[in-house]
């Protein structure tokens, strides 16, 4: 039963094993799906997503599965301009209703039935039981009731879980996809995991290691303490400002703020550059030279056990990163190292080092700048700014040397 589901499921990447599959047909034969769509799709993701980061693969494999309708999501402007306000359910008679479509149509032939809507219909329709529109009868809309239709736009009332589906609420909860503010307070907060653990008593509550300690020991209650982790991180965090990063720069603000407002770091210290590290490092964003400092002077303030973290996408053109006096300011030409020495003495001062790159990683090898992306990761291990590569670079910081 289903088995082209479960395949489905495997192609976008979700981790289904043969026990979760027998699991979900037991299910089935208890019948904890009600014999609705919509039951069936939150107990099978019930089953199937082992955190919220799989939610968005499940609604992709599923939609899929059940035919999702794709004509839905290209809608003319003006339909969707139609179903922007919603008026009252009309009054109508139930019974009729459920009498018209209560047999219900299979979804190919209201998917087929809505296409000859969108070519025939010309204007706004309301209350009526055919057209595409709002508080009305018909399978097609929305703010109204159909037993079998198909909801276009609005909120749900009869809920079908093929539309659950193709909202794709939680597309920001990927692990491959770029990071909101959320995500990066997550990430940072596991951060308190890869922290090492102080002396003293066992006296800190491990919630996760109790429930199992209890089910294995067959419900009766078993607490489990350890000692608790020691903060002693000390972070480096170099952000490139400007030129090219302009098109990163909210993701690289809430990055920013997420940095600032994690408690995980003993120490911070932050400052900025321009598309790569020279003689100054600036306090500001704005990288002006009066709010600058020493970076030869940071460099000695920091010692082996430093984490240092680059974000920026690398991309420059050669002689700024090979070349003295590589500095795009005409007016300031004392550089006289390269920027890749400077790149070679962060990464000599401490071997954890990690440079996060905000452009997409299947476009590091052809991109604009991918020369000086390619000789930035021979010296400094870079990850993609996503939720994996956030992950990634903040083990490689921690990670024993």
């Amino acid at each position: 039963m289903f088995t082209g589901f479960f395949y489905a499921l495997r192609r976008y990447g979700l981790d289904v094993s043969l026990n979760e599959w027998l699991t979900l047909m037991e299910a089935l034969k208890l019948g904890l799906h009600g014999s609705q769509l919509t039951d069936f799709y939150y107990l099978a993701r019930c089953i199937f997503a082992k955190s919220e980061a799989d939610f968005d693969r499940f609604d992709l494999a599923f939609a899929e599965y059940f035919h999702d309708v794709e004509s839905v999501r290209e809608l003319p402007a003006e339909f969707l301009d139609w179903l922007a306000e919603a008026i009252q359910q009309r009054k109508f008679d139930r019974d009729e209703v459920d009498a018209r479509f209560g047999g219900g149509l299979d979804l190919e032939e209201l998917k087929k039935l809505l296409a000859e809507r969108l070519t025939e219909q010309r204007s706004r329709h309301d209350g009526g039981g055919k057209w595409v529109g709002t508080g009305g009868t018909s399978p097609f809309g929305h703010g109204g009731y159909n037993p079998a239709g198909i909801r276009i736009g609005g909120p749900g009332r009869q809920k079908s879980a093929v539309q659950v589906a193709a909202e794709r609420d939680y597309r920001d909860f990927r692990q491959d996809s770029a990071l909101e503010l959320r995500q990066f307070q997550m990430a940072f907060r596991r951060l308190r995991n890869l922290t090492v653990k102080g002396d003293g008593p066992k006296d800190e509550l491990q919630l996760d290691e109790t429930i199992r300690s209890t089910c294995d020991n067959g419900g009766a209650l078993k607490l489990e303490f350890d000692r608790p982790r020691k903060n002693d991180v000390h972070l480096l965090v170099l952000f490139d400002s400007g030129g090219s990063m302009w098109s990163y720069s909210r993701l690289c603000s809430r990055l920013f703020y997420a940095v600032h407002e994690s408690s995980h770091f003993k120490e911070l210290k932050t400052f900025y550059f321009h598309n790569c590290v020279y003689d100054d490092l600036f306090t500001t964003p704005e990288c002006w030279y009066q709010k600058s400092v020493d970076t030869k002077s940071v460099l000695q303030g920091l010692s082996a056990s430093w984490k240092i973290l680059f974000v920026g996408d690398g991309a420059m053109a050669p002689s700024e990163l090979l070349s003295q006096g590589g500095s795009l300011d005409y007016f300031y030409r004392v550089n006289g190292e390269s920027g890749l020495t400077w790149l070679r003495r962060f990464a000599a001062k401490s071997a954890h080092t990690a440079w996060l790159n905000p452009i997409p990683l299947e476009q590091w090898e052809y991109t604009w700048g991918n020369l000086t992306i390619q000789k930035i990761r021979r010296e400094i291990p870079m990850f993609p700014l996503t939720i994996n590569g956030l992950d990634a670079a903040l083990h490689h910081l921690m990670a024993p040397r």
